[in-house]
């Protein structure tokens, strides 16, 4: 896969964002834990990320850097420069107040080739709470902030640095620049991985992996599945074999919406109407892991029973993306659960099938750029992310099929609503949430007691973090008239205006 990088992560939440930001560059690069150092990837240079633990701490993470240390440029950011200090010598202790937000490089080596092209007086972001008191000997200093003596480093006469603070977030202006000198001047990484390289290496790996044989994908409408079965099917032609389950938790009109999209494709496709599995599975849930479960292993019953109608199918495809895995790997064994996954380790023991993940690699943008590529339809190149579970999880508390119709009329007049006044493709994903309270209303001469929604819109770009939506005051205006004067059974709208984090996108 050419010369790429290596992310070795020790549990930053910024690590992903690194990764994205090499990505951008057209350079390909993994994460894996800073404990498991791949024999098997080809990389020409290293970067060591930040960490929620500080490098004074007695069970602070560690890493074997003996083969890569000169023979091999290596990036620290933030606790990965603090790291490299204290693993040749230099001191790091506990900052009296924690060094947190912006801040502007006082100094910096514009000869040195880590500052190559960088602004003077370059704005770059904190967020450490210890700091760099005394550089190892072999160290020379490239760069300071008003608080901060020792913001940027380098070995002497080696390819090692390190920064203290975060190039790969936005508001560092320089950042990218920074990443580029090391990334591709000083480790020489290829900058050959486009969406277009993309497709046409997995269409020949996937025809050499998979031959003549016969693979079964459960697809969503979503833009992961769709560009996953499209991959696949110039890949494999008929031998793909799509199923799409209506699980009766889809949109207004969506099981038949899109089924034709995906006929109009020339996709090999069986539309399977399970609504009444879904619902009975779902009587009495109201715990949002419990339904997520109860979706979760309806689906695969009625996926399998689909798949084995299927004569000799060995393998089985996933939308499966690059977050999905990252995430349910991390630096210490398993990372805290936050919602159950349903693409990594779902599969049942006694579905007897080989698993292929096409997309396994890509970020969510990185999928809609190979979309693109592939020249998928814009109605569901550009469609908002929609959950696995579907409205399942956006009607708190128990689910019953009047609240879904209820929901899937508020939901469709909203994203109709978006699509008329031109906002939907400014928006990440949006959507309504049923909610477990009722209000008191005056409609008419009549005093009600009905049911409150909220309206929820972000703004993101691969849903690690999102902001709310600043949507026009009369948008919302007119589309909280339009669902209380045509939902019966709603009296009361709402709109969420917090961020990811601390709250999720979704409710449940």
């Amino acid at each position: 896969m050419g010369k790429n990088l290596l992310i070795l992560d020790f549990g930053s939440q910024y690590t992903q964002l690194i990764a994205r930001r090499v990505r951008e560059l057209n350079v390909y690069c993994e994460i894996h834990p800073y404990n498991k150092i791949p024999n098997n990837f080809n990389y020409n240079g290293v970067i060591l990320s930040g960490s929620p633990c500080s490098v004074t701490q007695n069970d602070a993470p560690v890493p074997n850097l003996n083969s890569l240390i000169k023979n091999i440029p290596i990036l620290g950011i933030c606790y990965g420069a603090q790291f490299l200090v204290k693993h040749f010598g230099g001191v790091v202790e506990s900052s009296k107040t924690r060094e947190y937000g912006r801040a502007n490089l006082s100094f910096f080596n514009s000869e040195n080739s880590l500052f190559k092209n960088i602004q003077s007086n370059s704005q770059v972001w904190m967020s450490h709470g210890d700091t760099i008191k005394n550089l190892a000997k072999n160290m020379a200093k490239l760069a300071s902030t008003n608080d901060v003596e020792n913001a940027a480093f380098q070995i002497s006469n080696e390819n090692i640095f390190g920064i203290q603070f975060h190039p790969e977030v936005f508001h560092s202006t320089d950042g990218l620049q920074i990443i580029k000198n090391f990334v591709v001047n000083i480790s020489k990484c290829s900058t050959n991985w486009t969406p277009d390289s993309f497709v046409e290496t997995s269409i020949k790996n996937i025809k050499k992996q998979i031959g003549t044989e016969k693979v079964v994908l459960g697809i969503s409408g979503g833009v992961d599945s769709s560009v996953a079965a499209l991959l696949l099917h110039k890949a494999i032609g008929e031998n793909l074999h799509c199923i799409f389950v209506d699980n009766g938790l889809l949109r207004k009109n969506e099981f038949q919406e899109v089924l034709k999209q995906y006929e109009s494709l020339g996709l090999n496709i069986k539309g399977v109407n399970a609504k009444k599995e879904f619902y009975n599975s779902l009587k009495g849930l109201s715990d949002p892991e419990e339904k997520r479960k109860a979706i979760g292993k309806t689906f695969i019953d009625i996926f399998d029973l689909e798949a084995n109608a299927i004569k000799n199918v060995d393998w089985l495809a996933q939308g499966t993306i690059y977050p999905d895995i990252i995430e349910s790997v991390s630096v210490n064994g398993p990372s805290v659960t936050i919602k159950s996954h349903h693409n990594v380790g779902g599969l049942p023991d006694y579905m007897k099938l080989k698993i292929i993940e096409p997309l396994k690699s890509l970020f969510k943008d990185e999928v809609r750029r190979v979309g693109r590529s592939l020249n998928l339809p814009s109605q569901i190149l550009n469609r908002h992310p929609f959950p696995g579970p579907g409205l399942g999880i956006r009607i708190l508390g128990e689910i019953t099929e009047q609240k879904i119709h209820i929901l899937q009329e508020v939901d469709h007049i909203f994203i109709s609503g978006l699509k008329e006044y031109n906002l939907y493709d400014n928006v990440w994903q949006a959507g309504a949430i049923f909610l477990p309270v009722q209000s008191v209303g005056v409609m008419g001469d009549e005093r009600t007691y009905e049911n409150a929604v909220a309206l929820r819109a972000v703004s993101s770009t691969d849903g690690m973090t999102a902001d709310w939506c600043h949507l026009p005051y009369e948008f919302l205006s007119k589309i909280s008239n339009r669902i209380i004067n045509n939902v019966k059974g709603i009296n009361r709208v709402t709109y969420d205006i917090s961020s990811k984090p601390p709250a999720t996108i979704e409710w449940e």
